[in-house]
């Protein structure tokens, strides 16, 4: 037990003033020498002194401010350590691939032109964004396993830690629901997200399955530097990694056809980041989904997969005991003045 204010103990000494109190003076025309000793009010009068003893005892400190510290619990439970990368561009405020028509005559499909075109039919209601869906998929992941433990990180041109490993379960649908307001932006580099959320797992011991889940509808060249720091923390952490890849209106696919040339293989973000992912050395697994009901269905099969034992450390909240020594300076006091108020008043 600690104190928020342990110098108000010194006054501890205090309590003990009511042992030392003068007992009631006896009748003036009385002679009580002849009556016979009263053990009963003896003990009454040890009682009555203990009680106020306790009540100011208890009153100092209550005000001292008892608490109890917060503390580690280990627990076992199924489940995993779960960072999720989600993208944050604007090109995830579009709706999935089909269903929204072309963009006007002599735009060019992937340029800015495009972007505002699809922004504009999903905001006018027509469909639900690829952002939204997500979010809301991950929420019922999220949900539905209280027993993991979860990180967030978004990410456009920057990657931005938005929550750092938790299990409460409002705080992290905070976190998730958090993404939804305004637009995203034109850029994305997810070589920095992914080194960002890979590090979530440093210093900390290997307890059970780790999992990076990226939610993005676009690939990545990512640069020497960041791959080797990439491959080099996902083999030191042992970190499953899953791709869900939204794909849009022209979006390529992760695997290139027969009839591309070889040169696709390099040129092409999403078949570079594909291949990058698959030889890093550790489980992957990339779905692609190109409607709300294939994202569902990408999500289920992970949630099967990845449910095995889990070790990890449970925090108990600290815990205000003041009330309970208020609790009893109350009661004590409620005695002593029950007693003085079935006392017999004296006569003359």
């Amino acid at each position: 037990m600690s104190f928020d204010a342990p110098w108000v103990l010194w006054l501890l000494p205090l309590a003990l003033l009511p042992l030392w109190a003068r007992p009631q003076r006896e009748l003036s025309n009385a002679w009580l020498a002849m009556l016979p000793r009263d053990r009963a009010s003896e003990a009454l009068d040890v009682l009555l002194r203990i009680a106020a003893v306790g009540a100011l005892a208890a009153l100092v400190i209550g005000a001292a401010g008892p608490y109890r510290p917060e503390y580690a619990v280990q627990k076992v439970g199924k489940g995993a350590e779960i960072v999720l990368v989600l993208d944050r561009s604007r090109s995830m405020d579009q709706s999935f691939a089909g269903g929204r028509g072309a963009p006007p005559p002599g735009t060019n499909p992937t340029g800015p032109e495009a972007l505002e075109y699809y922004s504009s039919r999903n905001a006018s209601g027509s469909h639900d964004s690829k952002g939204k869906v997500a979010r809301q998929l991950l929420s019922e992941f999220a949900a539905q396993r209280p027993e993991d433990r979860f990180g967030m990180v978004v990410f456009s041109t920057l990657p931005i830690r938005l929550l750092e490993f938790t299990q409460k379960p409002e705080v992290i649908q905070a976190a998730i629901t958090a993404g939804n307001i305004g637009r995203g932006l034109a850029d994305t580099d997810i070589g920095l997200a992914l080194s960002s959320a890979l590090s979530y797992f440093d210093d900390r011991p290997y307890t059970g399955s780790r999992i990076l889940m990226l939610v993005s509808d676009g690939g990545d060249k990512i640069d020497v530097d960041v791959r080797e720091r990439v491959a080099y923390l996902a083999r030191k952490h042992r970190v499953a990694i899953y791709w869900f890849y939204i794909r849009s209106n022209l979006s390529p696919g992760l695997m290139a056809d027969a009839s591309e040339p070889p040169s696709n293989a390099d040129t092409v973000p999403e078949y570079f980041l594909h291949r990058f992912f698959a030889s890093l050395g550790t489980p992957y697994k990339a779905y692609e989904a190109e409607n709300p009901e294939a994202l569902q269905k990408a999500i289920d099969d992970v949630n099967r997969l990845e449910n095995l034992p889990i070790t990890y450390l449970d925090t108990v909240p600290r815990r205000d005991l003041s009330q309970a020594g208020y609790g009893i300076a109350l009661a004590c006091v409620l005695a002593v003045l029950g007693a003085n108020l079935l006392e017999i008043k004296r006569w003359s």
